[in-house]
């Protein structure tokens, strides 16, 4: 099965590709990149009509190929990636976080949300039930640090924020391009971690009927 991977930051490729070869490794993957789509949201503060419809222009690229599920990996663009699914139901269309949303619902009551985009800690927290109570977390200056190649800056600076979240019943890592530094982070927070792109393939294959 082929699935499109939309992406908004360079940086969720590697981490996404990393749990498809873990977890489903013969899906056919194809990678749409758009990092300008990030910038564009820093600058303005906001979703606009413009990106919504750079979005739908992308999906509709994207099932142009063939593609059988969508999975967008830029977790601050939950409205536009709504609007991308309703465009092409049945497919699946996935939010990045909405597989890991599920599981950290179903798991605890006091969530750590812990982020390094900060329009992520606007756009997320709606798409969590009222049930849980969430606790929002910028990792400031990380992923500034990431985009100059030095992912030990930002897993040091990831995993500072962490401690801050050691009263939650498990830790959330908004990005893809924080899991990597799962592991740190729940050494260092004594926490149980959920990454966003181990989740989403897991329920893309459920999705798609492919036996696990």
């Amino acid at each position: 099965m082929r699935i499109a991977l939309i992406h908004a930051l360079r940086h969720s490729i590697q981490p996404i590709e990393a749990s498809f070869a873990r977890l489903w490794p013969n899906a056919s993957l194809m990678n749409l990149l758009d990092d300008s789509l990030s910038a564009d949201l820093a600058r303005d503060g906001r979703l606009t009509d413009a990106i919504t419809g750079r979005f739908l222009s992308l999906g509709g690229y994207a099932a142009s190929t063939g593609a059988d599920a969508i999975l967008f990996t830029c977790s601050a663009f939950g409205p536009c990636i709504e609007a991308v699914a309703r465009a092409h139901a049945p497919m699946p269309v996935l939010k990045p976080n909405a597989a890991m949303i599920e599981q950290a619902a179903a798991k605890g009551h006091r969530i750590g949300l812990l982020s390094t985009f900060a329009p992520t800690l606007v756009s997320m927290p709606p798409e969590f039930p009222a049930s849980v109570e969430l606790v929002p977390k910028l990792a400031d200056g990380a992923l500034a640090a990431l985009d100059r190649g030095d992912r030990a800056e930002h897993d040091r600076l990831v995993v500072e924020a962490s401690r801050d979240l050691c009263d939650c019943d498990l830790i959330a890592l908004a990005q893809y391009s924080m899991a990597p530094a799962a592991a740190l982070v729940a050494e260092a927070s004594g926490r149980p971690v959920l990454t966003t792109p181990d989740s989403a393939v897991m329920k893309l294959r459920a999705l798609l009927g492919v036996a696990g």
